[in-house]
């Protein structure tokens, strides 16, 4: 049968209708509008410009695709099903469904060709931006005349809800001061939401608002016209003045259904099955649940297509490998995430080198030291900061700060040895949210090992984005300094208190609090090994002085036995156990030191990782707190997650802070040796 253009599209967009209403009526639960309302710029976007490869869903040059608006997760499902990727129908009918590769929102690692795990809104566009920023820098890194071998778009769909939440602002923003040319969004502006028309709350005049932001605005265009959103798409990709864009689909939420489009009730629930029957026969789809005719599978097979791109890339990365071998190596590299051969001695170099020299410095400072060592060996650490580089330490003599010229590419500078470098340090702004999102997306991208900074009481800002992090097992790196109420004058807004303890509950979240520079070095070679988990490192304003070690092996598992009762002139076995991370293992030591004067022994338990030591084998957890020895644990935070470890007491704080120089707060919160001594005391005396 031969189908007019017409009739094609007519056709592909009614089975994404059809998979989408069937799919949420047998699960009984989900989202059929937005996938409803979108199928026709699906059909303009997958049918005919997006460059993909159903049978390598991780062809390095693929184009990138975000359905920012994840709620409509069944649009994504059916154009994959449709278009060849190894999702058969069965999985489309266990829709949400116990271990299906359907669920309920987009899950990069279940379902092949998902891109980035959305649900959260906004971050799907924000995780855009970072692909599309990745995409620019590593093409400038290495592409050479006649040989664009990193050449792609990243697309985003996206809804009312992405633009209303405060996040879209934060990255949108970026995006155009970064001159993404190759981002290229679709807003499907439909005008509701959960709550009904969208009208009374969201007033925003979009297009004078992207166009604010330095993007190429196109439309309002008829987002149920295929013809019409594959123009826009064509003129976004012809720009040539390296702007983003943004192109606004005028669509109806619930397309094809006679009484639930245009309504909240086509938003997020089944539309039922009365109401399927005459929805089939509005869109003329004869055909029974989960039934694709064979015409619709040939008008969206992309395999041959898709093969075709793919072997065209191949043979031109080939010629670029013959041209520029160890570029070609490099570029392989780092897209599989492989670290440098010289890592291993790097990192041990590194720490070895912090422990020589025994610095006191703020655990900031020594952060800034590892990097250092580890930026000027890999190029791949892409740095930044949310308006406080000065404060967090995270730029280095190998990471100018990142500039574009007038014309979108990346501005040349010297590097430490005197040859041209591109900008690795990102200024976000004041955009913790967005930067934390953005690393997130720069991290699927690949290529890069993406690292930002903010004080830690600011992590409330990015939480969300690092939840995300972990669960979708990404390496990225959070520098949050000003770790407690050390920081002082500024008072309880700043101090941390509980942000350590809620950060160590995030599943899959490596969380570090060193207490000097080797620590932190272990801690920074710790977190660029974890390919599939994000970290945390916690650090001090205060300087903090060395702490005296023998045991650097044991730093790497997350505690260990910092300082036994024969350190300070004692030969009786230890008494009990004192636990500190961070700047209070200071506190411990001297503690210890105080102890023995009363002749009471106790050991010093330096513990940097709770996450790591966690998950130590119980032999080793044994080893360095042995059973039967009263346990003190010391930390300027909450206590409440210290009494997992049987604590006899907790030395900590379960109020907020104040405002005065850092050694009066530690007087008045009892954060002295003398106060933890009398807590051991105390303990024993029980």
């Amino acid at each position: 049968m031969t189908l007019t253009a017409d009739h094609s599209a007519s056709l592909m967009a009614a089975s994404i209708r059809a998979l989408a209403m069937d799919a949420v009526q047998q699960a009984n639960s989900g989202h059929p509008g937005a996938p409803m309302g979108m199928a026709d710029m699906a059909v303009a976007l997958w049918g005919r410009h997006l460059k993909h490869s159903p049978h390598n869903p991780h062809w390095f040059d693929r184009d990138r695709f975000v359905l920012s608006n994840g709620h409509g997760s069944m649009l994504l499902y059916a154009v994959l099903h449709l278009t060849g990727y190894a999702l058969p129908i069965k999985e489309l009918k266990n829709f949400r469904q116990l271990h299906s590769k359907t669920p309920g929102h987009p899950e990069v690692g279940y379902t092949p060709g998902v891109e980035t795990t959305t649900g959260p809104l906004g971050q799907g566009l924000t995780n855009a931006v970072g692909m599309a920023l990745a995409e620019k820098l590593l093409a400038q890194e290495f592409n050479r005349d006649g040989h664009n071998v990193v050449a792609h778009n990243t697309y985003v769909f996206m809804g009312d809800g992405c633009l209303m939440e405060g996040i879209s602002h934060e990255a949108a923003a970026l995006a155009g001061a970064w001159r993404l040319g190759k981002l290229i969004a679709l807003y499907d502006d439909n005008g509701i939401s959960i709550d009904g028309q969208v009208a009374p709350w969201f007033i925003d005049n979009t297009a004078q608002r992207f166009a604010a932001y330095g993007w190429n605005v196109i439309g309002p265009v008829d987002g149920h016209d295929a013809d019409q959103v594959d123009a826009a798409i064509a003129s976004a990709k012809q720009s040539t003045d390296n702007k983003p864009s943004l192109i606004i689909c005028k669509t109806h939420i619930g397309k094809g259904s006679p009484n639930r489009a245009n309504t909240s009730k086509a938003h997020g629930e089944p539309l039922g099955a009365e109401e399927i029957k005459l929805t089939r026969e509005a869109i003329n789809w004869p055909h029974a649940p989960f039934e694709i005719p064979q015409e619709s599978y040939a008008a969206w097979d992309a395999k041959v297509k898709g093969l075709a791109l793919e072997a065209d890339w191949d043979a031109r990365f080939a010629a670029y490998k013959t041209a520029y071998p160890e570029l070609a190596a490099e570029l392989s590299r780092r897209m599989l995430g492989e670290l440098p051969k010289s890592f291993s001695q790097l990192a041990v170099d590194t720490v070895v080198a912090a422990h020589t020299k025994a610095e006191t410095v703020a655990s900031r400072k020594a952060s800034q030291l590892a990097l250092e060592a580890f930026t000027a060996g890999m190029p791949e650490l892409l740095g930044g900061s949310a308006d406080l580089t000065g404060s967090n330490l995270t730029n280095t003599k190998s990471t100018p700060n990142l500039r574009f010229d007038a014309d979108g590419k990346v501005v040349l500078t010297a590097g430490a040895d005197g040859k041209e470098i591109g900008g690795r340090h990102i200024n976000y702004g004041v955009r913790e949210f967005g930067m934390a999102a953005i690393m997130n997306g720069a991290a699927l991208h690949g290529g890069y090992i993406p690292y930002g900074g903010t004080f830690l009481t600011f992590s409330d800002y990015s939480r969300n984005a690092i939840r995300m992090a972990a669960i979708m097992k990404l390496r990225v790196i959070h520098v949050f300094t000003h770790d407690s109420i050390g920081l002082g004058e500024d008072g309880p807004t700043h101090q941390s208190i509980e942000h350590a303890a809620s950060l160590r509950l995030i599943p899959n979240l490596d969380v570090w609090r060193p207490g000097d520079t080797a620590e932190t070095a272990v801690a920074w070679a710790v977190a660029l090994q974890n390919k599939d988990k994000p970290t945390a490192l916690l650090l001090s304003r205060q300087n903090l002085p060395y702490a005296p070690k023998t045991n650097l092996g044991e730093i790497s598992k997350g505690a260990y036995i910092l300082a036994e009762p024969e350190e300070v002139g004692l030969t009786k076995k230890a008494q009990a156990v004192i636990i500190a991370t961070g700047s209070e293992v200071q506190l411990a030591l001297k503690a210890q030191e105080l102890l023995a004067t009363y002749k009471i022994a106790v050991r010093v338990v330096s513990m940097p990782s709770t996450t790591t030591f966690d998950k130590q084998k119980t032999a080793y957890k044994s080893l360095v707190l042995p059973e039967g020895l009263p346990r003190i644990a010391v930390e300027m935070g909450v206590t409440d997650g210290w009494w997992k470890y049987r604590c006899a007491a907790v030395v900590g704080i379960d109020s907020y802070g104040e405002s005065a120089p850092a050694p009066v707060l530690f007087k008045h919160f009892g954060f002295t040796p003398e106060n933890v001594a009398d807590t051991v005391r105390k303990v024993l005396k029980k």
